[in-house]
């Protein structure tokens, strides 16, 4: 587990409680779940892998679609142990080909386990969203039981703080109106920066209202992402708006604490690569 440092980073500032922002609706039409869950059987055949859990990973998940938004179908999958016993290495990602309506793909369950290990927030992310497609309950318990020991890690905020920084360099910083789709590709890692600096050892969850939830915010920032979200879910993917002056505020604020707690945080990883292996061999041999 990582070493937490003092720093007022870590320290929970008690604010004004929140007000109620959108309510999440993760809700799929059932002709859209069945054809997407048609598309994944049909990759269990041509690939010859059995599919661990699928999810959705976009937008739609994050909490904040827009009416023209893609599926983004994130799954796991393991081969058989033949397959992995092989001189060559298999690839280990699936891509389905990419269309205006799906954006479809996996990796392998070693790779999973893999990224973990590291840990990769995305891939503790996909075991954490509402929108599920296929899961499989005792195979997916036991990872999410694993991410939860790799979870306590730097590499976590340092994901957070790249993409969302590398986000408001390209996409916000000297531009008055913003596209409302990359606004939120922003506002979320902060939002998870937060969430790490209140809960340092609970991995941040992927919908965005659940991580308002998880949060102490000013009641005025709430009010503002609640309007934000509003004009999100009724503009296209290329909607733009005016950039709002609270939401800048806390998007720069948590960039900095975070900026200044990676210059004092301890990497104190257990090790838990023998534990991975278990892992990995069971979940093989339990599905072939």
């Amino acid at each position: 587990m990582a070493t937490v440092a003092p720093t007022e980073f870590y320290r929970p500032r008690r604010e004004q409680k929140p007000m109620s922002l959108i309510k999440f609706d993760p809700k799929i039409s059932e002709k859209m779940r069945m054809s997407i869950i048609e598309k994944l059987r049909q990759v269990e055949i041509d690939q010859d892998v059995h599919i661990l859990f699928a999810v959705e990973s976009g937008s739609r998940a994050w909490g904040f679609p827009s009416p023209d938004s893609d599926y983004d179908v994130r799954f796991i999958y393991a081969h058989s142990s033949d397959w992995y016993l092989s001189l060559t290495p298999g690839r280990d990602v699936i891509e389905l080909p990419l269309d205006e309506v799906y954006d479809i793909n996996g990796w392998d369950i070693r790779k999973a386990l893999s990224l973990l290990l590291k840990p990769n927030p995305v891939m503790l992310e996909w075991l954490s969203s509402p929108i599920r497609y296929m899961w499989n309950d005792n195979i997916c318990d036991a990872l999410t039981l694993f991410s939860q020991k790799t979870a306590p890690d730097p590499a976590c905020l340092y994901h957070y703080l790249h993409i969302g920084d590398q986000q408001w360099r390209t996409y916000i910083d000297g531009k008055d109106e913003v596209n409302l789709k990359k606004y939120f590709y922003i506002i979320r890692p902060a939002m998870a920066l937060k969430w790490i600096r209140e809960h340092p050892n609970i991995p941040a969850p992927m919908n965005f209202q659940a991580l308002v939830k998880g949060c102490d915010l000013e009641a005025s920032l709430c009010s503002a992402l609640d309007a934000l979200l509003l004009a999100k879910s009724k503009s296209k993917e290329i909607g733009l708006a005016p950039r709002v002056a609270v939401i800048d505020a806390f998007i720069t604020s948590e960039f900095d604490l975070a900026r200044e707690a990676v210059k004092t945080m301890k990497k104190d990883k257990p090790e838990l690569l023998d534990e991975a292996n278990i892992l990995f061999r069971k979940i093989v041999k339990e599905i072939f």
